[in-house]
């Protein structure tokens, strides 16, 4: 049996991307306002301290689109919102780490 090693490269356009207020309201559907509740409940953790210099990247982007179904599909609150993605978060890590190991496991 033939053994090889693959390498493959890519790019995860979410990650790169550096949004403003605006472009991150745009790009989620959520509104200025709302935006402002998940900053202060940690929902999302801007660069920059005033809202005319925050700036928001991919990971941001990703749970703002997560934000916007929880609270428009589920009525979740925004506390409830945040600790959702946190344990949504958790649980990507764990199920990582479980991989990890499982392709550690294979080859040992």
């Amino acid at each position: 049996m033939s053994e090889y090693t693959a390498l493959i490269h890519g790019v995860v356009v979410e990650e790169n991307v550096d949004l403003n207020l605006i472009e991150l309201c745009r790009a989620s559907h959520a509104p200025v306002e709302q935006i402002h509740v998940w900053v202060v409940e940690g929902v999302l953790e801007p660069e920059g301290q005033t809202p005319t210099e925050w700036r928001f990247r991919g990971p941001s982007l990703r749970r703002a689109r997560l934000a916007v179904r929880l609270t428009r599909d589920l009525d979740v609150n925004a506390a409830g919102v945040a600790l959702a993605l946190d344990l949504m978060d958790e649980i990507a890590g764990l199920r990582a780490k479980l991989q990890h190991l499982a392709v550690h496991e294979i080859d040992a």
